[in-house]
């Protein structure tokens, strides 16, 4: 079953073959997990949003088209789960939202990502984990799950443009941030 195509198997859960969607989610729940994980910061909140995403992507399977790839609609319901759960918890700890020179004041936590690191990628992976959400997923997006810019903006909700501005932000960003914290990758 696992050859047959997204549309393939929406197909059949429209047609009440409820237990195919089950292979939708096996396809999609780890890259999803991923995203929600770096999202959150936190595994168990990523579960939730993921079984919520994933709820509301089963009920929402009628309004799916078939404009975009099943896999850009999911990171769009998945993305607008992980920023829910986030303006909720924010509301709960009544927390306002830091600048990005503030937000990348890390003190004593840099020794800490220093030990930690086991590789340059892994390095790159904290350092981006730092960044404010919106650039840490264009970033995770682009290079690491290889979604286009078209799909990003859809994912997104924000127009090609605005996306682009957005990656080149980012990486500039993160360039900085590494710069700050005296990052020299490896030589080969």
């Amino acid at each position: 079953m696992n050859h047959l195509t997204d549309q393939e198997i929406i197909n059949s859960v429209k047609r009440g073959n409820a237990a195919d969607f089950s292979l939708l989610i096996d396809r999609y729940k780890d890259k999803a997990f991923s995203m929600l994980r770096r999202m959150l910061k936190n595994s168990l909140d990523a579960e939730e949003a993921l079984q919520d995403a994933f709820l509301k992507a089963f009920y929402g399977l009628n309004n799916f088209h078939g404009d975009s790839q099943f896999s850009t609609w999911l990171y769009k319901i998945t993305y607008n789960c992980a920023l829910s759960m986030i303006a909720s918890k924010k509301r709960k700890i009544e927390m306002e939202m830091t600048s990005i020179d503030e937000h990348f004041e890390l003190g004593n936590f840099d020794n800490e990502i220093y030990s930690t690191s086991e590789s340059a990628n892994d390095f790159i992976y904290k350092m981006i984990d730092k960044l404010p959400i919106r650039n840490a997923i264009v970033l995770i997006l682009f290079y690491i799950d290889g979604l286009s810019l078209n799909e990003i903006s859809s994912v997104l909700d924000s127009s090609l443009v605005n996306t682009k501005v957005l990656l080149h932000r980012s990486r500039i960003a993160l360039r900085n941030l590494l710069l700050r914290h005296n990052y020299l990758p490896e030589k080969r």
